[in-house]
């Protein structure tokens, strides 16, 4: 099976402008953001399968000076998945796609692995990862939507797997006290089948999209099945960098 991993980046974010270039201090010295999220997905497909897919010509130099394969897409792509969709016929003939999310520098190889055979396993046009929040992890999205923050997004879904809904609100709601809350953090992480990327691209966007901001839910809103997968974290951490605030969140598991 061949797979290709696109990860969509943007210079012009609205929350944290040019994140993507965005230094992160580690034992390895200091990396781009960009750069450290490349080497994850690395780890998983091996550098040939792995492109950098971005309308930016400083985020293109800075990619193909780590040795970095560049899929240049127009400034009109509104979110990752559009501009993974837009990247797609450079891409050859894959079976699957997986978009991993730009900003996610801790992503762990085997939730991209883990995804990809979920996903050939199904009849599901996408798929994606869900990790349950331990108590850290929950408290500090409560923590970040108190303050105002976005500090992650959260999945719920059904019996079969399949994705009833994303938001940026701590969902589903948990009373104070409850032990082992069955709340799920979304993985900035996605597989797609080819056709079903296809379709993405000629849909317009929803009005839950708009509001939340959130990309997937365009295939929702438009009767495409998405698969959750649960993954573990095996004693990793995991978190986006979302805000400038995450920065030292991040650097210091790094």
């Amino acid at each position: 099976m061949k797979v290709a991993v696109i990860i969509p980046a943007r210079y012009a974010s609205s929350r944290f402008p040019g994140k993507p270039l965005h230094p992160l201090r580690g034992r390895d010295g200091t990396k781009t953001l960009i750069h450290r999220t490349w080497e994850r997905a690395v780890e998983a497909v091996g550098a040939d399968a792995v492109w950098v897919a971005t309308d930016d010509g400083r985020i293109a130099e800075a990619v193909r000076g780590f040795g970095g394969r560049v899929a240049m897409t127009s400034a009109d792509c509104r979110n990752g998945t559009e501009r993974c969709a837009e990247a797609l016929p450079q891409l050859g003939d894959p079976d699957l796609v997986v978009n991993v999310q730009g900003d996610s520098p801790l992503t762990p190889p085997w939730f991209v692995t883990g995804l990809v055979d979920a996903l050939a396993a199904s009849d599901a046009g996408v798929a994606t990862p869900v990790l349950r929040c331990d108590p850290q992890t929950h408290a500090r999205l409560r923590e970040d939507r108190a303050a105002g923050r976005v500090g992650g997004t959260t999945a719920v879904f059904g019996n079969d797997l399949s994705a009833l809904y994303f938001s940026k609100e701590v969902v589903p709601f948990v009373p104070d006290g409850t032990a082992n809350p069955p709340v799920f953090h979304h993985v900035g992480l996605y597989a797609y089948r080819p056709n079903a990327l296809a379709r993405y691209g000629g849909w317009p966007p929803g009005k839950l999209e708009e509001m939340e901001g959130l990309e997937q839910l365009r295939f929702l809103e438009n009767g495409e099945r998405i698969l959750c997968v649960e993954v573990e974290a095996r004693g990793r951490v995991f978190w986006e960098l979302n805000n400038p605030v995450d920065v030292a969140r991040i650097e210091e598991v790094l």
